[in-house]
């Protein structure tokens, strides 16, 4: 690719860019603001990682605001096909369009076969961010030759906060909140599970959103890993519509026609890669045990849940509990589920090291009798097992601290609505 159709693509690309920043709601996000100022200076790499379309883009030009910069995105159909051989003619274009720059943007430089050792020898004498659609983007060459030298900065969908400062919503201590601000956070809530966390979603509606949930399988997954079956698509939606559930690799064979239970490991590990779904897996103190009993599924976004799958209002309870399950992994806790032999059931379990930290359960109505008591029974039974007090139920709107007794078994628990857990409140 000549410099003169570079510089076309890199001028086009700064136009919308210019455009986005000024007539868009762009919002701050809540990231070690710290981690990356020191990230990003030679030899170091800063590799800004998410899902696509979580606002990885944006980020980076929130960075960069100010700075003599040259920017480039490689998922730009123009640019498809580009091999690491061009790579020294972007960096030209960048000199010709800006003289001298001392900070530079790869985004989503994985389209780019070969692009590792481009990036290792520029990262000496320049300020580099990339950024990348799939958490496979450091396992290759790059990652041999920048040990200790990059920096990973995980960004997930908006957060709740993040969603209700783009929404203006004022968010107050927990001890301020009357009945009405209280409803009017639970309204919110319930707009952010059902659009979900991907700012497209919304400034452009439901629409983008299965726009996006197609532009992960078919870019990210079936053309980077050469996937010519449909089977792959149909899994990603079928995962979508389980979600919060446990899965068995070896009965998602055949409904999708795969022969080799490694094919399925495969595709699901993709899915991960891709930061659509992510796994939990059982805890037991045994390694064997774990590995074998059934995963958990969660989506990255509640927004592409309700875009794939139908019947919001009966999957809440569902939905609640994969908002914790993000929330958890955006507080970058290691977490597990908890089940026995009689199938008992704690949502989360909170681990620290060696310490069983926190146990977790997700009930959305825990006014029905039958509901709670369930549900308390299996958090003090794996309370007593797992010499955990920790103990918490995350509701609907139910705010308390009770002391339960089963079995003789006594243990404080607390009782907290979801909007208060996801506000730190």
């Amino acid at each position: 690719m000549n410099i003169s159709e570079i510089k076309r693509i890199i001028q086009e690309q700064e136009g919308e860019r210019e455009y986005i920043l000024e007539n868009e709601g762009i919002i701050e996000r809540d990231v070690d603001a710290k981690l990356i100022k020191e990230s990003i200076r030679y030899p170091n790499v800063l590799a800004i990682l998410g899902m696509r379309r979580c606002g990885k883009s944006v980020l980076s030009w929130l960075v960069m605001k100010g700075k003599k910069c040259g920017y480039i995105n490689f998922d730009d159909e123009a640019l498809y096909g580009i091999k690491a051989k061009d790579l020294n003619n972007i960096l030209k274009a960048f000199y010709e369009l800006y003289g001298d720059v001392d900070y530079l943007v790869f985004d989503e430089i994985q389209n780019v076969l070969g692009w590792e050792l481009f990036i290792t020898r520029l990262r000496r004498t320049k300020r580099i961010i990339i950024t990348g659609s799939n958490s496979q983007l450091l396992s290759g060459e790059l990652s041999i030759h920048l040990t200790g030298r990059h920096t990973d900065l995980l960004l997930f969908p908006f957060s709740f906060r993040e969603f209700c400062r783009y929404r203006d919503i004022g968010i107050a201590k927990g001890s301020e909140y009357t009945t009405q601000s209280a409803a009017k956070m639970q309204t919110a809530l319930m707009e952010y599970i059902r659009k979900g966390g991907l700012p497209e979603a919304h400034t452009h509606g439901k629409a983008t959103l299965k726009s996006i949930f197609g532009d992960i399988v078919t870019k990210d997954i079936m053309m980077r890993y050469n996937i010519k079956t449909n089977a792959i698509e149909s899994l990603a939606r079928y995962l979508a519509t389980n979600f919060s559930s446990e899965i068995s690799f070896n009965k998602l064979k055949e409904p999708f026609a795969v022969k080799k239970l490694q094919t399925i490991k495969n595709y699901v590990g993709y899915f991960e890669s891709a930061y659509l779904f992510f796994i939990l897996e059982r805890f037991s103190y045994k390694l064997k045990q774990q590995i074998i009993a059934p995963k958990k599924i969660y989506c990255m976004d509640t927004g592409i849940i309700n875009s794939v799958s139908f019947k919001f209002s009966e999957n809440l309870g569902r939905l609640f509990e994969n908002v914790v399950a993000i929330e958890l992994k955006r507080r970058n806790r290691e977490i597990y589920y908890w089940k026995n032999h009689q199938q008992e059931e704690v949502d989360f379990l909170v681990k620290e090291g060696t310490r069983v930290k926190q146990l977790i359960q997700v009930c959305y109505d825990i006014g029905v009798p039958k509901t709670k008591d369930r549900e308390l029974r299996a958090l003090i039974k794996a309370s007593r097992d797992l010499k955990c007090r920790n103990l918490l139920v995350i509701t609907r709107d139910y705010e308390s601290e009770e002391t339960v007794e089963w079995s003789g078994e006594k243990r404080k628990v607390g009782f907290l609505p979801l909007w208060k857990w996801l506000l730190g409140l």
